[in-house]
C-alpha cells in the first residue's frame, strides 16, 4: 500500500514542477533573451515482486532549457555584422548627403568662380570683374572649408561614439563576469543542475556585446565563459573582466583609438583593424575606409586647385605691372602634414613640400626608420619605398629631414591633402594684384618685308624680368638662316615636333618655320618666311591693363587635366569622390538590408527551438493539470484502499 502512495506523491510533485515550469514560461513569454524550460523526468528504479518488476514513481531529474548552441552561435555572429553594417551605413549617408549636394557646395562653387575668370579674361582692366573674382574665389574657399568642417565634425562625432561603446562594452564584460561567478556558485551548489534563467541573461550579454564588437566564446568546464575580442584579446576571464580604453592615437591626435589595459596597469593599443563586428567595427571601418578618404580626397581637390592655380598666377603680371612671382600667391599655398608617433625617442623633425600636384593620390604615407633606413609605405595600398637616406621622393611630396636625428624605431605620418580644404583661403585682397597679363610682349618690326609672323610670348617658372632687360632684338640672316641677337649668357632651346635642339650662349640660331624658341623661362614661335634684316622683338610688357593672357591660361585650368598623373581636372577628381561615396552608400544599403533578412531568419530559427509559444504552454498547462488531477485521484482510490483495509481488521 506503501508503494502506491509513494508512486502518487511521486507523480503530484512531478506535475507540480511541470505546471510550476509551464507558468514560469508563459509569465516570460516577452522577456527578452528568455529560453523556454522544460522538465526532463525519468522513471525510479522498479521493485522487484514475485509478479515481477513494478513501477515505483517519476522523478524529475532536472529543468533544463530548450536550447540550441549552434543557432544561438549564429545568432550572435549575424548580430555583429549586421550592427556593424547598420552603423557603417548610417555613419556614411551623412557624407553622401553632404558632397552629393549639387544646388550648394564645392561643384557650383567652383563653377562660379571660374566664370568670374573667363569674365576678368574678358575684362582684364575691370576693377568690378576682378572684385567678382576675388569674392568667389572667397566663396570657394568658404564651400571648401564648410563642407571639411562638417567632416571633421563627424571625426569628433566618431570619437564620442567610440567612447560610448567601449564603456557600453566595458560593462557588458562586468555583468558576465559576474554572472560567471554566480552561475559557478549555483552548479556547485545545485550538484550540477543548470540556473536556467542566469544562463538566459549571461548569454543575452552575450548577444548585446555583438552588437557592440564581435565576441568569441570559449566555454570552461566550469560552466563559466571566457570571452575574447580582435585578434584574442581577453575581455573576461571566469570571474574577471578586463575591459577596454580609449587612447589618443600617437599617428594622429584627432583620433581616439581602442586600447587593451593589463594586470600590470599598462595600456596596449590594439590593432584597429582587427576590432570587427558591431557598432564599434563599424565606426573604425567608416573611420578609415569612407570618413577619411574622403577629407583626404576632398583635400586633394582643394589642393589641386590652390597649387595649380598658385603656379600659373605666378607667371602672370598684375593690372600694376609687377610680375606676380610666388610672393603673390593668389591662394594660400598648401602645406602637407607631418605628424610624429608620440613615442618616438630620437630628435628628428621631418617636413613634406608638394613638388608636383599632377602626382598627388590623396594617400597617406608612414615613414618609419629602423636604425639603418628609412621605409616609407602610401597607404591607400601598402606600396613601400626604402631608402638609407632623406629626403624620399615620391607622388609629388618630397619628405626631407629638417633637423635633428633618428631613433630605430621613430615614426611619421605624412598627410599630404588633409588639411587642403581646411586651410584653402585667398591669399590677396587687392583686384589690383590679379596678374592676368604677361610679363612679356613681343613684336615684329613695321619694316619687316617677310611674312614671318611671332606669336604672343609665354613664360616658365624659370623667368624673371632680367631675361628680357634689356629687351632682346633678333635679326634674321638669310645667308646663313639664322637669328641673331639673343641674350650672350643663355643658351636657347628651339623645339619643332616634339624635338628639342638647344644652342649654346652666344651662338647663332638656325631658324625653323613654326619652332618654339625659348631661353630664361620665356618662349615663342616665329612662322612665315622672314628676309634679310628682319627683326623680332622681346621685351617686358608695358600694357598689362588690356593683356588677358594669363587670365585665359587661369581660365584654362577648369578643363585642364592637371591632377591625378594628367588624367582629371578639378570637377573631375571631386565628381571621383561624390562617385566613390555614393557607390559604397549604395552597397552598404543592399549589404545591411540583406544582413538584417539574414539575422532576422536566424532568430526566428533560434525561436523555433528556444522561444515560448503560448499556445503549446496552454495545452501544457491542461496536460499537467490534467496528469496532476489523475495522481490526485490515483491518491483518493489509495486512500479508500487503506480505509478499506482497516475495516476489515476490525
Amino acid at each position: 500500500m506503501s508503494d502506491m502512495f509513494g508512486i502518487n506523491v511521486s507523480a503530484l510533485n512531478a506535475a507540480q514542477i511541470g505546471l510550476a515550469t509551464t507558468e514560469h514560461n508563459i509569465a516570460n513569454a516577452n522577456t527578452q533573451g528568455y529560453t523556454r524550460q522544460q522538465i526532463v523526468s525519468a522513471a525510479l528504479p522498479a521493485q522487484l515482486t514475485g509478479s515481477g518488476y513494478l513501477g515505483t514513481g517519476v522523478d524529475v531529474t532536472s529543468v533544463q532549457r530548450a536550447y540550441d548552441q549552434f543557432l544561438s552561435n549564429q545568432v550572435t555572429q549575424q548580430q555583429g555584422q549586421s550592427s556593424q553594417l547598420n552603423t557603417y551605413y548610417s555613419q556614411i549617408q551623412q557624407i553622401n548627403n553632404m558632397v552629393a549636394d549639387t544646388t550648394a557646395g564645392v561643384s557650383p562653387a567652383l563653377q562660379s568662380f571660374f566664370n568670374a575668370v573667363n569674365t576678368v579674361a574678358s575684362s582684364p582692366e575691370s576693377m568690378p570683374a576682378r572684385q567678382t573674382m576675388l569674392s568667389t574665389a572667397q566663396s570657394l574657399s568658404s564651400s571648401f572649408q564648410s563642407l571639411n568642417q562638417q567632416l571633421t565634425s563627424i571625426g569628433a562625432s566618431i570619437n564620442g561614439q567610440i567612447t560610448t561603446s567601449v564603456s557600453s562594452i566595458n560593462s557588458y564584460a562586468q555583468q558576465i563576469a559576474s554572472l560567471n561567478k554566480n552561475i559557478v556558485l549555483a552548479q556547485a551548489a545545485s550538484g550540477g543542475k543548470p540556473p536556467n534563467d542566469l544562463l538566459d541573461q549571461r548569454d543575452q550579454l552575450i548577444t548585446q556585446l555583438n552588437q557592440e564588437i564581435n565576441a568569441t566564446v570559449v566555454k570552461q568546464g566550469d560552466g563559466s565563459y571566457n570571452v575574447s575580442v580582435g585578434s584574442g584579446q581577453l575581455l573576461v576571464v571566469g570571474g574577471t573582466a578586463y575591459g577596454l580604453q580609449t587612447v589618443q592615437s600617437k599617428s594622429d591626435p584627432s583620433q581616439l583609438e581602442v586600447a587593451a589595459g593589463t594586470a600590470s596597469g599598462s595600456v596596449i593599443p590594439l590593432q584597429q583593424s582587427s576590432i570587427q563586428g558591431g557598432n564599434l567595427g563599424g565606426l573604425l571601418i567608416f573611420r578609415s575606409q569612407t570618413l577619411d578618404p574622403t577629407v583626404n580626397m576632398l583635400g586633394l581637390v582643394a589642393t589641386g586647385v590652390a597649387g595649380t592655380f598658385n603656379q600659373q598666377h605666378a607667371l602672370g603680371q598684375d593690372l600694376n605691372g609687377a610680375m606676380a612671382n610666388k610672393t603673390n600667391s593668389f591662394f594660400t599655398d598648401p602645406v602637407p602634414l607631418v605628424n610624429n608617433n608620440a613615442a618616438n625617442t630620437g630628435t628628428a623633425v621631418v617636413s613634406a613640400a608638394i613638388t608636383d600636384y599632377s602626382k598627388l593620390t590623396g594617400s597617406d604615407y608612414s615613414l618609419s626608420y629602423d636604425g639603418t633606413n628609412y621605409t616609407l609605405k602610401r597607404l591607400s595600398d601598402n606600396t613601400v619605398t626604402t631608402s638609407a637616406t632623406l629626403p624620399i621622393a615620391v607622388d609629388g611630396v618630397n619628405i626631407s629631414l629638417t633637423s635633428g636625428t633618428p631613433n630605430a624605431g621613430d615614426s611619421f605620418i605624412i598627410r599630404p591633402t588633409i588639411n587642403g580644404a581646411a586651410n584653402i583661403s585667398v591669399a590677396i585682397t587687392d583686384p589690383a594684384k590679379i596678374a592676368a597679363a604677361t610679363p612679356v610682349m613681343t613684336n615684329a618690326a613695321l619694316t619687316n618685308s617677310g611674312t614671318a609672323t611671332i606669336s604672343a610670348g609665354a613664360v616658365d617658372a624659370t623667368y624673371t624680368a632680367t631675361t628680357v632687360t634689356p629687351a632682346v632684338t633678333l635679326t634674321y640672316n638669310s645667308t646663313a638662316n639664322t637669328l641673331t641677337g639673343f641674350p650672350a649668357t643663355m643658351p636657347v632651346t628651339v623645339t619643332n615636333n616634339g624635338v628639342p635642339t638647344t644652342y649654346a650662349a652666344g651662338a647663332a640660331v638656325t631658324y625653323t618655320d613654326g619652332a618654339t624658341i625659348s631661353f630664361g623661362g620665356a618662349s615663342f614661335t616665329i612662322a612665315g618666311s622672314p628676309v634679310n634684316g628682319d627683326t623680332f622683338t622681346i621685351a617686358q610688357n608695358s600694357n598689362a591693363t588690356t593683356d588677358n593672357r594669363n587670365a585665359l591660361l587661369l581660365a584654362g585650368l577648369q578643363a585642364s587635366n592637371t591632377m591625378l598623373g594628367g588624367t582629371a581636372n578639378y570637377e573631375g577628381v571631386y565628381s571621383q569622390l561624390v562617385a566613390q561615396v555614393g557607390n559604397q552608400t549604395r552597397e552598404l544599403q543592399v549589404t545591411s538590408t540583406a544582413q538584417t533578412t539574414l539575422l532576422n531568419q536566424s532568430i526566428a530559427a533560434q525561436q523555433s527551438v528556444s522561444g515560448v509559444n503560448l499556445d503549446e504552454e496552454a495545452a501544457n498547462l491542461l496536460r499537467y493539470q490534467q496528469a496532476y488531477q489523475a495522481a490526485g485521484k490515483a491518491m483518493q482510490i489509495a486512500s479508500t484502499l487503506f480505509d478499506t483495509l482497516l475495516t476489515i481488521g476490525k
